[in-house]
């Protein structure tokens, strides 16, 4: 697709196919996983140490969750204002810098003396924390057509391994260590990364040469022109909506009564969520053999089911109701993240010379869910309790679903 001012087209810039095969080894197909792991691993450190938190800066649960929301609406505005860059300039050089930039923002975090200057650090690791929407375009760029949902699926494992597993890791070590070590700990990972995609990954031609503002105008344009694109955007915000208002408000549920319990089992549960992610894969060869819409209705149908059968924990013992909560979280996981897959999968085969673009938009209305989660669902525990956030997550789960089901008018 050409927009007005836009003399490129998608061959004379993009990675033609014999050189994409070339550099798609397996190693670097891993490289890519971990950097997508590890950067957007960042937004979520911070979830399972909340409960120490509002103990250590001497705050109430409500301010302390605002770190969670600005993180997460700091990503989407990364994403809006950043992602499309993707189209315009090297991929390599962008990734290197939100490195950078993403390091130094963790170690402000580690230093932050309280919760002002914490919470502007959250922010900005939510706008770096964006380098994780570079990495998957430019797997999808250098992925052959026929393995694309193949390759993008191993990528978002990565990326999804690393959204839950940072859960266990922080919890674990902000409960012996301290959540500032961990924070540097981040840092330290994210800088190494960065190091690595440099040395690691080719240049990226661009696809366009639009101008940095026609760049941001073609976002609306490419959401009004293309329907799959607005149906993608909806049903994976409603879905990211329930996703995060359970990861928001986990640790701060675990940590009063009935359970009482540290960061370190709140990060657990992390570990059933990863069990779920690693279905990533198969949801990707799913939708290369029999198409997309297929897997985002499948998917979206067991993120209801699991939600809806986590209500059924406000009526068990403690120590039952962990047992069906980390159930449903390897189900309602699962569901998410092969929805999400399948969705890339679909606005990626849309306008190859626009892919940073289109997964901006997908993202924007990703995160901007989870921002909304993510307050909601403190809200939800402050007035409602457990119940409030586990119906909030059932109601928005089934809208997705619905989205998905219903039949498109052409």
């Amino acid at each position: 697709m050409l927009f007005p001012g836009d003399m490129s087209t998608p061959n004379s810039f993009s990675t033609p196919p014999q050189q994409a095969l070339a550099q798609l080894a397996p190693r670097t197909v891993l490289l890519l996983a971990t950097a997508a792991g590890l950067s957007v691993a960042s937004l979520y450190y911070s979830q399972p140490m909340l409960g120490l938190l509002t103990d250590d800066l001497g705050v109430s649960a409500t301010q302390v969750g605002l770190v969670t929301t600005l993180t997460q609406l700091g990503y989407a505005v990364g994403i809006l204002f950043l992602a499309p860059l993707g189209d315009r300039y090297d991929r390599r050089w962008i990734i290197a810098i939100k490195s950078a930039v993403l390091a130094l923002a963790l170690l402000v975090g580690a230093a932050s003396p309280g919760l002002g200057l914490l919470l502007v650090a959250s922010a900005v690791i939510g706008i770096t924390a964006t380098l994780a929407q570079d990495v998957v375009p430019a797997a999808a760029t250098l992925a052959p057509e026929e393995k694309r949902g193949r390759v993008v699926g191993t990528v978002m494992t990565g990326l999804l391994l690393g959204i839950l597993l940072s859960r266990v890791v922080s919890g674990v070590v902000a409960e012996h260590i301290g959540w500032r070590v961990m924070f540097v700990m981040a840092a330290a990972s994210v800088a190494l990364i960065g190091v690595a995609c440099w040395r690691g990954l080719p240049s990226f031609k661009p696809t366009t040469q639009l101008p940095y503002a026609a760049l941001l105008a073609s976002l609306v344009q490419l959401w009004s022109q293309h329907g799959a694109v607005r149906r993608a955007m909806l049903a994976q915000g409603l879905l990211a909506v329930g996703f995060s208002a359970f990861w928001s408000t986990l640790a701060l549920m675990l940590y009063d009564a009935p359970f009482h319990l540290g960061s370190a089992t709140a990060g657990a549960f992390g570990l059933a969520g990863a069990a779920g992610a690693l279905g990533s894969p198969l949801a990707g060869r799913i939708a290369d053999r029999r198409g997309p819409e297929l897997v985002t209705r499948l998917s979206t149908a067991i993120t209801a089911v699991s939600f809806g059968a986590m209500l059924c924990s406000l009526w068990l013992s403690p120590h039952a109701a962990l047992v069906l909560i980390a159930v449903c979280a390897i189900g309602f996981d699962l569901g998410v993240q092969t929805t999400l897959v399948a969705h890339q999968t679909i606005v990626f085969g849309i306008d190859p010379g626009a892919r940073s673009r289109l997964n901006a938009v997908l993202f924007v209305g990703m995160f901007t869910g989870m921002a909304l989660g993510s307050a909601l669902g403190n809200a939800a525990l402050a007035h409602w309790g457990w119940a409030g956030v586990s119906a909030l997550a059932v109601i928005s789960s089934l809208a997705a679903l619905v989205v998905r089901l219903w039949p498109v008018t052409r």
